[in-house]
């Protein structure tokens, strides 16, 4: 894997002072967002990009509320958020936009993915062992609710514990939720 490595900053958030660095994998350039020593079993949060969630905060989906909650607990715990340059699973920002236009006409959110020609997810995990290779993780507790996360990352360090991820639904996003849940196999 051709990777260009950033050096280390400080990130000061409001949830608190962390160190980022970048990963450049081709065109796409991942974000690694940390607190604390990286020794032992280190909780990770594995973070693809959602900019309407993560940034514009909004309500069609949980993006944004996971990445305030993994960056709040590693803020109290230490450990590693991956912020995976992959928007909308892996179909990029025009077709996400275009998946949100068919939701608003009555299809649920895998089934728009599908009707552009799209699987329902097309994220890849590649990029991530190599980053945790490069921090020296072995064994990690995984911040998620999406199973098939776990087993599409091909984890080549130990996964101690998964760490749920709570979030309360709103009139926006009930639905959604509910699709990942039933049609995804999202846990609680």
């Amino acid at each position: 894997m051709d990777i260009e490595i950033s050096k280390i900053a400080k990130l000061p958030t409001k949830f608190g002072i962390f160190q980022i660095q970048s990963f450049k994998e081709g065109e796409k350039e991942h974000l690694c967002i940390f607190k604390g020593d990286l020794k032992g079993d280190v909780n990770i949060r594995i973070h693809s990009e959602c900019i309407t969630g993560d940034t514009l905060s909004s309500l069609k989906c949980d993006c944004g509320e996971q990445l305030d909650f993994a960056l709040r607990y590693i803020q109290e715990n230490g450990g590693l958020i991956i912020y995976l340059r992959q928007e909308g699973r892996g179909i990029g920002l025009l077709n996400k936009i275009n998946a949100y236009s068919l939701q608003d006409e009555g299809l649920d959110t895998v089934e728009a993915n599908l009707k552009l020609g799209f699987k329902e997810d097309e994220r890849r995990y590649d990029v991530v062992n190599f980053i945790l290779k490069h921090y020296k993780i072995s064994s990690v507790n995984l911040m998620t609710n999406n199973p098939l996360k776990i087993k599409s990352l091909g984890l080549e360090v130990e996964l101690k514990q998964r760490i749920p991820i709570k979030i309360q639904s709103n009139d926006f996003n009930k639905e959604y939720l509910r699709i990942k849940e039933e049609k995804m196999g999202h846990l609680t």
